[in-house]
């Protein structure tokens, strides 16, 4: 079968700087089977074509604008030959340049939803839906997409509430890489957030809520990882806090870095205002890290048996089950072992499989 996934971004000619794991271990299982071809909307500045994971990568080099977008894929569709399947990552703007152009050529596609497709956050500007023309977009690209898909039932719920059916398949993650390892018990306590630094991943919280944490008198140490976008406002609240010295902010670290600092966590913490899915919630429980925070994404739906959730923006909520996890062992260690056997039941290979299956259904009707 000759596939074609569009993505907004996420591939890197190096497969470690800006990458999506789980994307990359989709990719890297389905080449395995099928011709792959990748190609990427908005990563780098020309257009670029190279081999990665057994896959073609072709980046269209930035073009501007939807209508720019889709009129580049399609050209490059048309001299690549014909593909059985188009699948695009993310509404915005993958999913609305493929469906239209999966429309034209006459091949089935299918629309996987994993941000904000279906979320509205008024006052930090977030989500597909606060705006007329995003809503239209993304509208467009649900009904002219085959199929539709998330990764979570909590992002299953927010698609059916604006009149969406979608088949819920996380992208698992390679669980060869990410794995368990021995870790030394707290006190010192180590906990770990993965995120880029932007506000709907509200690290006003996650701070507030460690402020508590050490005025309760836990011995505890944060380590925040991601790209700052906010020109260190999360470090300067930090410092007038009064917590600085115990939060490090790590930058973006690769999936190669990223790993050991998994390993060596007591509890990872997410304070996110809305996720889709979270594939470092499912890197942490493959790691053996239990997971506490907000009641989004993959957090929402494996709370209470595979993760603690609390809601959006309750810092006092997430500092009481933080502090409750780390004086529990056995809390810990129970919902670290259901978590890690859901990831390693639902891993890359898992995923691979499936969309195979849904690939099929495709292209034979009525199989």
């Amino acid at each position: 079968m000759r596939l074609a996934l569009v993505v907004t971004g996420g591939f890197d000619p190096g497969g470690r700087q800006h990458v999506i794991p789980t994307l990359l271990a989709l990719v890297e299982r389905l080449s395995r089977r099928h011709e792959v071809v990748v190609y990427v909307l908005r990563y780098l500045a020309q257009p670029t074509t190279y081999p990665l994971l057994g896959a073609t990568i072709c980046d269209l080099g930035r073009p501007r604008g939807l209508r720019r977008q889709y009129g580049a894929l399609l050209d490059r569709l048309k001299c690549d030959g014909r593909f059985d399947v188009l699948h695009a990552y993310w509404g915005l703007p993958a999913g609305f340049v493929t469906a239209a152009a999966a429309r034209r050529l006459h091949i089935p596609s299918v629309l996987t939803c994993d941000s904000g497709e279906f979320a509205a956050i008024a006052d930090i500007d977030y989500g597909s839906q606060l705006h007329v023309r995003q809503r239209w977009a993304i509208r467009f690209a649900a009904s002219m997409a085959t199929t539709l898909t998330v990764c979570s039932t909590y992002q299953a719920g927010l698609a059916s509430a604006h009149g969406w059916t979608a088949h819920t398949i996380p992208l698992g993650v390679d669980t060869a890489s990410f794995a368990p390892s021995d870790r030394d018990e707290g006190p010192p306590w180590r906990l770990l957030h993965v995120a880029s630094l932007n506000p709907v991943k509200d690290h006003e919280t996650l701070l507030r809520a460690f402020q508590i944490l050490i005025q309760h008198h836990v011995d505890a140490h944060l380590d925040i990882v991601g790209e700052d976008t906010l020109q260190g406002a999360a470090a300067d609240l930090a410092a007038r806090l009064g917590v600085a010295d115990r939060v490090h902010f790590l930058g973006f670290q690769p999936t190669d870095s990223l790993i050991p600092l998994y390993q060596r966590s007591h509890l990872f913490v997410l304070s996110s205002r809305h996720e889709a899915a979270g594939a470092v919630v499912l890197e942490a429980a493959a790691c053996g890290v239990p997971a506490v925070g907000t009641a989004v994404g993959y957090i929402a739906d494996w709370s209470p048996e595979r993760a603690r959730a609390v809601p959006p923006r309750d810092a006092a909520a997430l500092a009481a089950n933080i502090e409750g996890l780390l004086r529990n062992r056995e809390d810990r260690l129970r919902l670290a072992a259901s978590a890690r056997a859901w990831v390693v039941a639902h891993d890359a290979d898992w995923t691979s499989r499936e969309f195979d299956r849904l690939y099929m259904k495709l292209v034979t009707p009525g199989s």
